[in-house]
């Protein structure tokens, strides 16, 4: 198992608090591996394995026709003089399942920990029943720090050109490691299980051309602005009939399924939020190039950028598209701090490239830190301010 280090560290921290723990994360990014892991730990530290209730519940082991006889099945391994720890893996399964976390959290003697493989699982009800009575911890795909874990290499650029193109979910690395020509089968039983069953099934969609096509749209347009109007007039001149909200109640179906994530735009001067034309990012590269096929090598520059996105979503940012002026910034990312600015770009060493991609990072009119992310092998440089930094180098530290 490749070690998760963030966030099993950010599980030991709120160990025994009284909150309830959620992992979410798309399918198969880890969050399982993560709870054996978390339970290696305490059984490690004197926690015997009778205190431990672990269950998979898309195990037919586990297929509980309701959250009571969920609660019940709980509940009767447990004693009330120790403490216990239960583990409930994909929970959204089992019907009204917010009602048996709910009873199980007010027991003083139960820590919870739960994982879901949809946004759902944090909104309407249980986010009403449970307010201010859990944590979130986003899970996503191997990092590339990570992902070097699992090779004997040094040869970060290769590993890193691999990366790009196959992305980060922890199933690929022994497929990589043994036939790497299975990785786009693996990637094929991955993709269908998330689209033909957490977005088709979940929300009742039937026109699976219809689904494919947007995602090829969304995919293929990684880090460019687009609207809903666009895809659907795009899909139209191609034949494919469809509506703005239609559209639009696809693309909320793959953001819950965690498949893409969308950017909101900045209005860097105006520190506001813009209300149209966000940019979309896949979570794993690995799937987009498995369902783009050939095409998915012809945008290097965007992939990186892509790459960029996540890493600061795994640092805890939030992350916005700025907008200066006519220009625009990559990123703006939001912490406590406050704001970092990022540029990504392939390369700079043409001095025309270079200047275009300073140039917005010079109009913020305000003194945050500035950063050109590239995948040139120069040392760090400084321009003014602006601090270009290797990518490998910043995805390393």
């Amino acid at each position: 198992m490749i070690p998760r280090i963030e966030y099993l560290e950010e599980l030991k921290r709120w160990k025994d608090k009284d909150l309830i723990k959620v992992v979410t994360g798309i399918r198969r990014c880890g969050k399982s591996t993560l709870f054996e892991m978390f339970i290696k730990y305490l059984k490690e530290n004197n926690i015997n394995s009778e205190q431990i209730i672990h269950l998979n519940l898309e195990d037919v082991d586990y297929e509980f026709k309701n959250y009571k006889e969920l609660y019940n099945y709980i509940i009767n391994k447990i004693d009330s003089d120790k403490q216990y720890y239960v583990f409930l893996d994909e929970v959204q399964n089992v019907f009204q399942f917010q009602k048996a976390v709910d009873s199980l959290y007010i027991k003083k003697n139960i820590d919870v920990y739960i994982t879901g493989s949809n946004a759902y699982l944090l909104s309407g009800e249980l986010a009403t029943l449970l307010s201010g009575r859990y944590i979130e911890i986003k899970m996503l795909p191997l990092s590339f720090k990570e992902y070097i874990t699992a090779f004997d290499s040094t040869n970060y650029q290769q590993l890193f050109l691999d990366y790009m193109k196959n992305g980060g979910l922890p199933g690929n690395i022994s497929i990589l490691q043994t036939n790497p020509n299975d990785i786009n089968k693996y990637l094929d039983g991955i993709f269908s299980t998330i689209v033909y069953k957490d977005v088709m099934a979940r929300n009742n969609i039937t026109d699976k051309m219809l689904l494919e096509n947007i995602l090829k749209f969304l995919f293929d347009s990684i880090g460019s602005p687009i609207s809903t109007k666009k895809i659907s007039d795009t899909l139209t001149s191609k034949g494919i009939s469809t509506s703005n909200h239609t559209v639009e109640n696809y693309i909320n179906a793959f953001l819950e399924s965690f498949l893409i994530y969308k950017a909101e735009r900045f209005d860097v001067k105006g520190k506001n939020l813009l209300a149209r034309d966000y940019k979309y990012y896949v979570v794993d590269t690995g799937l987009r190039s498995y369902f783009l096929g050939k095409k998915a090598d012809s945008d290097m520059g965007h992939i990186l950028e892509n790459i960029v996105y996540l890493e600061l979503l795994r640092r805890g940012y939030k992350v916005y598209v700025g907008k200066v002026d006519d220009l625009e910034v990559d990123f703006v990312a939001e912490n406590r701090d406050g704001l970092t600015y990022y540029q990504v770009a392939l390369t700079v060493r043409d001095n025309e490239v270079l200047t275009r991609e300073l140039k917005s990072l010079k109009r913020t009119g305000d003194y945050y830190p500035k950063i050109l992310l590239t995948l040139d092998m120069d040392l760090e440089s400084d321009y003014n301010g602006i601090t270009k930094k290797n990518i490998i180098d910043w995805l390393l530290k």
